[in-house]
């Protein structure tokens, strides 16, 4: 039976079966030791569910307590880069849930027509959606803000993180969006 390791920061080490995975890959990042899980088709057996959580609880229990899930289409680059952006700010493993109809994901989680972008990531009860900087995220799980379902950052705004272009750059704001309604949480010159 091959095994895949997940080093946590101490350095012990959790084990996934490769078999029970079949169509994940787990990639294990050197550089501040944080896993990434890829899940395609949202295909795994619910007896692997369980060894799922298991891995992102150990990858994120050092950083964080809160599970973080992006849902992207898989033919879209900046949505990875954008991922690399929250893991290293943030220090999270982050669950990669490639899909191809997107806008069933956001309706699901209820985002807002005009707030949409290219990913959305579901992390404690919130959802963020498109470009939003790490430090606004960090800021949401930390005030925890009545009112507020989720951030946005709609379109795909050059210089946002995930979306950097040399040294091009637009203004853009990041919109708080909930039962409270919209308002601007951030803006980023």
């Amino acid at each position: 039976m091959r095994e895949t390791s997940l080093r946590k920061f101490e350095g012990s080490v959790a084990f996934a079966r490769y078999e029970d995975i079949r169509s994940c890959i787990v990639r294990d990042f050197e550089a501040g030791g944080v896993a990434v899980i890829r899940k395609r088709n949202n295909r795994i057996k619910s007896a692997t569910m369980g060894g799922f959580l298991a891995v992102l609880t150990a990858c994120s229990g050092v950083a964080q307590a809160a599970s973080y899930t992006m849902y992207r289409d898989p033919y879209c680059g900046c949505c990875e880069q954008w991922a690399d952006h929250v893991r290293a700010k943030m220090k999270v493993a982050i669950a990669v849930d490639e899909r191809q109809d997107m806008a069933s994901v956001k309706d699901r989680h209820a985002v807002p027509s005009s707030m949409r972008s290219c990913h959305t990531m579901v992390i404690d009860g919130y959802v963020i959606e498109g470009h939003v900087p790490a430090s606004d995220i960090a800021r949401l799980l930390r005030e925890r803000p009545e009112g507020v379902k989720g951030l946005a950052v709609p379109g795909m705004p050059l210089g946002s993180p995930g979306m950097e272009m040399g040294g091009e750059r637009q203004a853009y704001q990041v919109i708080a969006f909930g039962p409270a309604g919209n308002r601007i949480y951030s803006n980023h010159n």
